[in-house]
């Protein structure tokens, strides 16, 4: 039988979590269970504005099995969660700013008392005036949610100015105007918020939780609870999904109170679907109003977005997406003037956060839609208006920023349209059956990497050359699905030359770990990985100068690092990595490695808070999408026939995570674009579950060809960038290009529902546009 071999970069290897996930043994944070544990429940607000007068918890607490009822006033800290601004209570203690608002925690012996001592709380809640959209809650006249956030309910009004600014549409030749209008999306992952914690008899609380964020969490919970650090640990199994809905704490801070109310005692939280639907965060819903103006010959020129994101009661980096959106505003091109204003402001709607593509997809699908207005009114195809302004490296970002890194763009839009899909585009419309039309859009997007230049993007590595003559790589940031964890081993085993087979994988954990940052921003590889490498190039070098001692080497340089083995080529000795290890002290065998990500070093003027917010990047990955659509005439229904998607993702260490990356973007993409719609009336969910809430199924997912631009990006590990959430971001748009051209009217209100694009059709006639 052949010798184990090392992984290679650019191929396919396994994905280390697949055996246990497809055998059912992975253990999510959903999965615990023993005999004993606890179970803990909240009692939500049911009302979007109040103010809580008390809470009537007698009953609950005289029902038998029920262990602890508690309320804001057993909340030793500060009894606030946020990652920007702390302004969410664990639990309400005076008002009421939203129906998913927790106002008191349930801890019983079972489910069915838990249920019943839930129902028995009495909450005192006097109603009061809600604002239920962006303009309400900005008029003079409009109650104030936060009377401590010295600008009322603006979170964080964000604007540049590039050149002229607006002024400049003056000397256009043409200008196109359009007002957007983005959904609310909820993230529909498998396994909803949930964990279990418990308080040992030293004090320390340990919470297992599905979570992106688990060192962010530990210093969260240990200041809302009003512990020390050093107190709190926080595990982070594999998640059940996340998508952003997980980037922040759920539940962990109700879970380490449940605990420390019952010590020694294991208690479980697990938010039904229901809960998850009205208490969980959302996309941002959005609207936007572009203003964009080129020469006789197509060439941008000016630019200028004015526009307001729903965050809903709560910052829940609502101030961080709306940065982002704000530099994402302009696409991927040149534009010498632009004037770029977002707001974020409180609402009494649901609570709107991190969702993948974190703020651009509203972006992209603005701006890409006013391109092509401006090209169908200049006459001029699609694709090529695009190319005659495309971004390229050594430019200003219509934001400002100087854009250079490694970029692909222009080679993503060739591959595109010299392919059959967009070559043959036209006979193919024309090939409609009857009552059907058909469309072909085309979008391009770009999206920066990681937390900007305030936020240190920093990641520490760990590995460890065990008794047993295994490496052991202990990963501080999670693999929510998209596959890191694989990529670490990996490149772990590419660097030592060692098989998978002998690699290990510590999952994060704050007591085992080292702190690497969150599970977003398209930076966990891109972040990560760097450490990873140093880190084993460190401990690869120690051990060879320990084996040239044993084997009476001239030194490391003659050695060569084998699967299993040390070898001494110069006299066939061979040294066994276990035996290696027993004439190592374990502190020999351990090495660390830390990376701190770059930041662009030209910082265009911006107030402070926006650079806070995380303005501007350095890095971007690139992406260009062209959809091929069927639209039926007699119901307004949209069948995707076809998807083609280029992505410059730098090198590509792992070929399948970057398809199995791009399939799930476009299956989430599609449902923003087609039928995803969480819905509220007056702050209360019109969707609260998966019977109304419609989701695309594998039935709705087109044939998707990917093809891989490769460019070597020199900041990235191995030359590469993030690819997590530029997949995304030109989905809706390439979508709505399609069925815009289909209908003869173009898209502006989404998501494009049957009854939607029904109105298009009678809108469009029978004219194509």
């Amino acid at each position: 039988m052949p010798e184990p071999s090392p992984p290679e970069i650019g191929v396919n290897p396994p994905r280390q979590e697949a055996p246990a996930k497809v055998a059912g043994r992975e253990v999510y944070a959903a999965d615990f269970h023993q005999p004993g544990m606890l179970w803990a429940g909240v009692k939500r607000a049911g009302l979007p504005h109040a103010r809580l007068l008390g809470i009537d918890t007698a009953a609950a607490l005289n029902l038998p099995g029920v262990r602890a009822v508690l309320t804001a006033g057993d909340v030793k800290g500060s009894n606030r969660q946020g990652v920007i601004r702390k302004d969410q209570p664990v639990l309400v203690d005076e008002r009421v700013r939203h129906a998913g608002d927790a106002l008191a925690l349930v801890v019983a012996e079972s489910p069915a008392v838990l249920e019943q001592a839930l129902g028995l709380l009495r909450p005192e809640l006097e109603p009061l005036p809600g604002v239920f959209s962006t303009d309400q809650a900005l008029a003079p006249e409009a109650p104030i949610l936060h009377p401590d956030h010295a600008s009322g309910n603006l979170l964080l009004d964000a604007h540049t100015e590039k050149g002229r600014g607006a002024a400049a549409l003056a000397d256009c030749a043409l200008v196109v105007e359009g007002e957007y209008r983005l959904p609310r999306q909820e993230h529909a992952f498998l396994e909803t918020e949930c964990g279990w914690a418990v308080l040992d008899p030293e004090g320390l609380l340990t919470i297992t939780a599905s979570t992106q964020t688990p060192f962010r969490d530990r210093m969260e919970v240990a200041e809302a609870l009003g512990l020390d650090l050093a107190q709190v640990r926080v595990v982070a199994p594999t998640p059940g999904g996340a998508f952003g809905g997980k980037d922040g704490v759920t539940v962990q801070n109700l879970l380490g109170l449940a605990a420390l109310a019952c010590p020694g005692q294991p208690v479980k939280l697990a938010l039904s679907r229901e809960e998850s639907f009205l208490a969980g965060c959302k996309r941002h819903p959005a609207v936007l109003r572009y203003r964009l103006g080129c020469d006789a010959q197509g060439r941008l020129l000016a630019l200028a977005v004015e526009g307001e994101l729903d965050t809903g009661p709560y910052d829940h980096l609502g101030g961080v997406v709306t940065a982002l959106a704000l530099e994402h505003a302009g696409g991927p091109y040149r534009i010498p003037h632009a004037s770029l204003r977002l707001r974020a402001v409180y609402t009494n709607n649901p609570v709107s956060g991190a969702f993948r593509g974190f703020g651009v997809p509203q972006a992209a699908a603005a701006m890409e839609l006013t391109l092509d207005r401006l090209a169908d009114g200049l006459g001029l195809d699609r694709a090529e208006i695009r190319r005659r302004n495309l971004i390229r490296r050594g430019d200003l970002t219509p934001s400002g920023a100087l854009m250079d890194c490694s970029n692909g763009l222009e080679q993503c839009l060739a591959r595109v349209t010299s392919h059959p899909l967009w070559r043959g585009r036209e006979a193919w419309r024309a090939s409609a059956g009857r009552h059907l039309r058909r469309g072909v859009g085309l979008a391009a997007a770009c999206h920066g990497l990681g937390y900007g230049p305030v936020v240190p993007d920093v990641a520490n590595a760990k590995l460890e050359l065990t008794e047993a003559g295994r490496f052991r790589v202990y990963s501080g940031v999670v693999d929510m699905g998209q596959g890191n964890a694989s990529t670490n081993l990996q490149l772990a085993g590419q660097a030592l030359c060692q098989p998978l087979d002998d690699l290990e994988l510590v999952l994060p954990d704050t007591g085992r770990t080292l702190p690497s940052g969150s599970a977003s921003a398209s930076r966990t590889t891109f972040t990560f990985a760097p450490a990873l490498l140093a880190a084993c190039e460190a401990l690869k070098g120690r051990l060879l100068a320990r084996a040239a001692d044993i084997l009476f080497a001239a030194g490391p340089a003659e050695l060569r690092l084998l699967p299993g083995r040390v070898w001494h080529p110069a006299s066939g000795r061979q040294l066994p990595l276990a035996r290696l290890a027993a004439f190592m002290d374990p502190a020999e065998r351990v090495a660390c490695a830390r990376h701190r990500a770059p930041v662009n070093p030209h910082l265009p003027p911006c107030a402070p808070e926006l650079r806070l917010h995380g303005f501007p990047h350095a890095v971007f990955s690139f992406a260009v999408h062209l959809a091929a659509v069927e639209v039926d005439e007699l119901t307004g229904e949209v069948t995707v026939l076809d998807y083609l998607a280029a992505s410059d993702c730098g090198r590509v260490l792992n070929p399948g995570l970057l398809r199995q990356q791009m399939e799930g973007a476009l299956g989430q993409g599609l449902g923003y674009a087609l039928m995803e719609d969480f819905r509220a009336r007056d702050g209360l969910p019109d969707t609260p579950n998966l019977s109304t809430y419609i989701l695309p199924t594998a039935l709705d997912a087109p044939p998707l060809t990917h093809i891989t631009v490769e460019t070597w990006e020199p900041s990235g590990p191995l030359g590469s960038k993030g690819a997590g959430e530029i997949g995304i971001d030109p989905v809706l748009p390439a979508l709505a290009s399609a069925v815009g051209q289909a209908c003869g009217a173009a898209p502006t209100v989404f998501p494009l529902t049957p009854e939607r694009v029904l109105g298009l059709l009678a809108a469009g006639k029978e004219s194509p546009c």
